[in-house]
């Protein structure tokens, strides 16, 4: 069985070092899976939570100077959850969660070696509504609307997981899923915006082709 090869980085946020361990490319899988699958992940998809991928870089950006006075704030198909680790390092209350059960393993390593209280985190399926995360007031993701099939789940998921007044920030490189995702949280009583990021070539290889996509309500 091929050992999983990872690799470990410093990500630089103005005055802040963000220090994760990740798998080293997309081509990692952990055979041991097999023995107690998770529906829904194969070999072929098992290693997205692993990487870094440029959403990511600009949600941590964003949230390295953000307002989190007083905020209960999830993270939604956090992965590697390079977000949380920044707003931990900033003592926000964040929450995390994911599909693939394996992101604990590396949620824990990772605030380890940032010297980083708990981040709680929770495994979670969009499809279900049998979580205990609660409500918050700040909603965070990238990179999650990447199957046209998910979206009414993942916009009842979201929705089941907001106060009354709550903010959702959904960095999305472009998948082609955002438009017919946004009509779903309009008609469940969000109002919509979206921009693009801001100097992203200081700190990604390649033009960025996304939007930040917001939703608010109350």
């Amino acid at each position: 069985m091929p050992k999983l090869r990872y690799i470990y980085q410093t990500i630089e946020f103005d005055n802040i070092d963000i220090h994760v361990k990740t798998l080293k490319d997309k081509q990692q899988y952990d055979e041991k899976c097999d023995l107690n699958p998770t529906a829904g992940i194969s070999s072929a998809n098992w290693s997205l939570f692993g990487v870094i991928w440029p959403s990511a870089r600009i949600l941590a950006t964003l949230m390295n100077n953000y307002n989190i006075k007083d905020k209960r704030i999830l993270e939604v198909g956090c992965g590697i959850a390079l977000s949380s680790l920044v707003l931990n390092h900033r003592n926000a209350n964040i929450t995390t969660t994911d599909f693939n059960p394996e992101v604990k393993k590396f949620l824990s390593e990772n605030t380890r070696i940032n010297y980083g209280k708990i981040i709680p985190f929770e495994c979670a399926n969009w499809a279900n509504s049998d979580d205990t995360l609660g409500k918050f007031d700040l909603i965070i993701a990238s990179d999650i609307l990447y199957e046209q099939f998910h979206l009414e789940n993942l916009s009842r998921f979201l929705n089941e997981h907001t106060n009354e007044t709550c903010e959702i920030i959904i960095v999305d490189p472009g998948r082609g899923n955002h438009a017919k995702f946004s009509k779903m949280m309009v008609a469940l009583g969000y109002e919509h915006s979206q921009s693009e990021p801001l100097d992203t070539e200081e700190y990604l290889d390649e033009p960025f082709n996304g939007q930040i996509i917001r939703y608010r309500k109350g």
